[in-house]
């Protein structure tokens, strides 16, 4: 039985990973109609693993609240948030409770767009105004001159920051037209378009390195740990 459960989906992988890797470079029947074929059947398996995730999400909660776990009131708003929103989302209601004809269930008025725009907008806003805190203390530790490295990051991040802003202009903006690259915010260009592009590049190239690495290990099925096996 198990060797069933590793095996088909591993040949499942193996070749719809090679059929997908042949249309990028060969775009020609039978491999086109393959990819796309495999691409609609993708949407369908994920359709039901959003299914399977509010599932998993109203189980996890609800056993939280029957448990009265700890911190189980906010369990609550999760359960009633995620509810109310998948209700109100399928059934397309207005706010007077009748049915949208055209089934717009984001258009003007309907409780959906409510939920979206009284709650979901600003408490998004919240959070991501909470972790400007989070990322102020971050640069602040990160930032300390200890070493000759963390002195160059400090010096490029106080041009970036006074570059973006008026302040950097009118500290440096007397200077003469031959040492206009002293400018703040030609520096601050320049440490963008040259050091950062290149270091973002860099890593940029490490990840696609780590998804080709890792998805020649899923095709030939070299990494099996996503099926509860060994490796």
């Amino acid at each position: 039985m198990y060797t069933l459960r590793v095996l088909i989906p591993t040949l499942i992988t193996f070749i719809v990973g090679i059929v997908l890797v042949a249309a990028i470079f060969i775009p020609r029947s039978p491999f086109r109609e393959m990819d796309q074929h495999f691409s609609t059947y993708f949407d369908i398996v994920a359709a039901f693993a959003f299914i399977l995730g509010g599932g998993n999400l109203v189980r996890m909660h609800g056993d939280k609240v029957y448990r009265k776990a700890r911190d189980w009131p906010f369990s609550i708003v999760v359960l009633v948030g995620f509810l109310g929103t998948l209700i109100f989302g399928l059934l397309k209601l207005r706010m007077n409770f009748t049915i949208v004809p055209a089934g717009d269930y984001i258009g003007t008025g309907t409780w959906f767009k409510f939920i979206f725009d009284s709650m979901f907008t600003p408490l998004s806003a919240a959070m991501f105004s909470l972790l400007g805190f989070f990322v102020a203390s971050a640069s602040y530790r990160a930032f300390r001159a200890k070493t000759r490295e963390a002195t160059l990051l400090l010096v490029s991040a106080f041009i970036i920051l006074l570059g973006r802003t008026p302040m950097g202009h009118y500290i440096t903006g007397w200077l003469p037209d031959s040492l206009s690259w002293l400018d703040i915010p030609n520096l601050s260009n320049w440490i963008l378009s040259f050091p950062n592009a290149a270091g973002q590049r860099a890593i940029m190239i490490g990840i696609a390195l780590g998804i080709v690495s890792t998805s020649l290990k899923l095709i030939l099925g070299m990494e099996r740990t996503h099926l509860g096996g060994e490796e």
